[in-house]
């Protein structure tokens, strides 16, 4: 590997920016993109198919056998709300390959005997965000139920073009969470992408089945996002 892409990664890496590098077998030189670029169109479909699969491998372009490798950083979830649908996903979340953290001021939720080795910070989103930071290999639940400890990680999500954005409660909730955000100066095309009712429509009844409801539509909303070469993640 060239020394010039060694230190593009590694900054990417730090960025937490994904990176595609595409070598031809009969030369070895290898071509380093970064998501968001514009791309040469004959490579943007390779790039995007990596990029949104998170699988290295071999591809055929115009002829020609290349070997296409990613670099994705590590998606994670920040769920709002030490609640029991969070402890279910704690542990569903660690299996399917995320890291995850909770965030929650109420103390008397957010304690080690309930989460275990789950990351937990017992403190108000507004503070805990500012050493959490958000970006688009991220997805943010607002599961607390609580406008008061929701509505701020919310609208910071859809500031920092999260990958997936979704709230609890019902459509009548969210009726009015969508006034109490457009007071907070939120767009109507930015609401429209949070998940509400959240996770996949699977008539889940308890916590436990909430929470595989919201890990599926995760790993939905991140194999399906728009990675259209020379915008990245759809916003």
């Amino acid at each position: 590997m060239l020394l010039e892409h060694l230190h593009k990664l590694n900054t990417a890496r730090d960025a937490r920016l994904a990176t595609v590098t595409i070598t031809p077998l009969d030369t070895g030189e290898a071509r380093l993109f970064l998501e968001g670029e514009a791309h040469d169109p004959s490579v943007a479909p390779s790039i995007e198919a990596a990029l949104r699969t998170g699988k290295s491998g071999m591809v055929e372009i115009d002829g020609q056998a290349v070997f296409v490798n990613v670099y994705l950083p590590p998606p994670r979830i920040v769920a709002i709300g030490a609640v029991h649908i969070s402890q279910a996903l704690a542990v569903m979340a660690d299996i399917a390959g995320f890291d995850l953290s909770i965030i929650d001021p109420r103390s008397a939720f957010a304690t080690p005997e309930r989460f275990k080795q789950t990351k937990l910070l017992a403190e108000w989103p507004e503070d805990a965000l500012r050493h959490t930071p958000l970006d688009a290999y991220t997805a943010l639940i607002a599961v607390s139920h609580d406008p008061k400890i929701d509505d701020f990680p919310l609208a910071k999500a859809l500031e920092s073009g999260c990958f997936y954005v979704g709230a609890l409660g019902s459509r009548k909730t969210h009726a009015r969470r969508v006034e109490r955000l457009t007071k907070l100066g939120v767009d109507d095309k930015s609401i429209a992408r949070i998940r509400a009712p959240i996770g996949l429509d699977i008539r889940a009844s308890n916590p436990a089945e909430i929470a595989v409801a919201i890990l599926a539509e995760i790993i939905q909303t991140l194999r399906t996002r728009d990675v259209a070469a020379g915008r990245g993640p759809a916003a």
